[in-house]
């Protein structure tokens, strides 16, 4: 059994996934325990919204893709990726089986930190069962779209914190995690 720390340094965000689906018991049993984390006054602000299967992923990296591409003059970060948005071969969700969205009570000032903290949670617990992650930036606009968000059963009052995919990595495709290390430790008082 690995310790949390080996867990902590063996996580990786996985872009390759093998293509088979993943038990509905399984994901559910990661979210039951990612929920065990802390949050602001134990408001637990948290909702999730799990997208499964090829067909519905491809969908949602399509309108994604179609979105970000639309506005790219405004998003001069993303501009750097512009010929993976234009390629209709690539999916923003790297043909994984299945997507853990978590979204946030917008009354709950804390959402995004207790939200976050679950994702990672989410991460680590997927890494421990040898499940890949990778926290999807690239959906956060369409995810939180009102019509989306309808569609996902989300009251419209929470927002979109995380979009995590979830499968089983491609051996053949995952490298090792690259090195860490901290800019500024500073110790103030005692």
């Amino acid at each position: 059994m690995r310790s949390i720390r080996e867990i902590i340094r063996s996580r990786r965000s996985c872009r390759a996934y093998l293509p088979e689906p993943l038990p509905r018991e399984t994901i559910e049993q990661l979210i039951t325990d990612a929920v065990w984390s802390p949050s602001g006054s134990n408001n637990q602000p948290w909702r999730f919204a799990v997208i499964q299967g090829k067909e519905a992923l491809r969908r949602y990296s399509d309108l994604a893709k179609r979105g970000l591409l639309e506005r790219l003059d405004e998003l001069p970060h993303l501009q750097q990726y512009e010929q993976y948005l234009r390629d209709p071969d690539f999916s923003i969700f790297y043909d994984a089986p299945a997507l853990v969205v978590i979204y946030g009570n917008r009354s709950s000032r804390w959402r995004v930190n207790d939200c976050t903290m679950v994702a990672y949670n989410l991460m680590l617990l997927a890494e421990d069962a040898g499940l890949g992650t990778c926290w999807i930036g690239f959906s956060h606009d369409l995810l939180d779209l009102e019509a989306v968000k309808q569609e996902l059963e989300i009251p419209l009052e929470y927002d979109l914190v995380a979009a995590i995919l979830l499968g089983r990595p491609d051996p053949g495709k995952v490298g090792a995690p690259p090195a860490r290390k901290p800019f500024t430790t500073r110790f103030v008082g005692g």
